[in-house]
């Protein structure tokens, strides 16, 4: 297996497949977690996103965002955009609940202690709601980049034409089992290397919070 990944390294064809993999894997936490993040924070601040965005996320979110790519191919095609789909889906709903979760669970003594001393809406925003909001979107973007690179090992099983899972696919094709293998320790490999970058993130921008550790 490792020759077989030195080899295709050195051609140059993993590096294709992996950037592109990347891109679409970039793009869809781009746009599924910014959606996730306005939506999550307009049913947490305000009462009427409460009441018209929470009940329709929580009635999408009993549905298998998997189990809609007949549906998804029907709507938006079988090219780039399936796969971009199939990763925002994957990473919308732990953002979105992360941020809601993280904002409601802010104690509201702290926002009225804030307003007491002066503080405008902005800037309870500022010093109040998101730091007290960070820690659940920490966890809430390491569960959607979970979500989106399961996704993309679907979606790029659909007519793709790079990719390590359309490297995947043509490797099962020819009975190749070793590339299989090497794409699977890639995706692996990549989980494992964003999950660190964004506790290694997390630990610089919450370094004011003091927590059990491990010891």
């Amino acid at each position: 297996m490792l020759a077989t990944g030195w080899r295709l390294a050195r051609d140059g064809t993993l590096g294709v497949h992996l950037l592109d993999s990347l891109t679409r894997a970039a793009l869809g936490l781009l746009i599924g977690g910014g959606l996730a993040l306005v939506l999550g924070a307009a049913a947490g601040l305000l009462r009427l996103g409460d009441d018209l965005v929470d009940p329709p996320v929580q009635m999408a979110r009993m549905l298998p965002h998997l189990g809609l790519v007949p549906l998804l191919i029907i709507w938006v095609g079988i090219g780039e955009s399936l796969k971009v789909t199939l990763v925002a889906l994957g990473a919308f709903f732990p953002i979105y609940f992360n941020t809601y979760a993280g904002i409601r669970d802010i104690d509201e003594r702290l926002v009225e202690a804030a307003r007491t001393c002066g503080l405008g809406a902005a800037a309870r925003l500022r010093h109040v709601v998101l730091p007290g909001a960070l820690p659940a979107l920490f966890l809430g973007l390491r569960l959607a980049i979970g979500a989106a690179w399961l996704s993309l090992v679907v979606g790029e099983q659909v007519n793709a034409q790079t990719g390590v899972g359309f490297l995947m696919m043509e490797a099962r094709e020819f009975s190749q089992t070793d590339v299989v293998v090497l794409g699977l320790l890639i995706y692996a490999l990549l989980g494992l290397a964003s999950d660190l970058l964004i506790r290694y993130a997390e630990r610089r921008t919450l370094a004011w919070r003091r927590g059990l550790r491990a010891t």
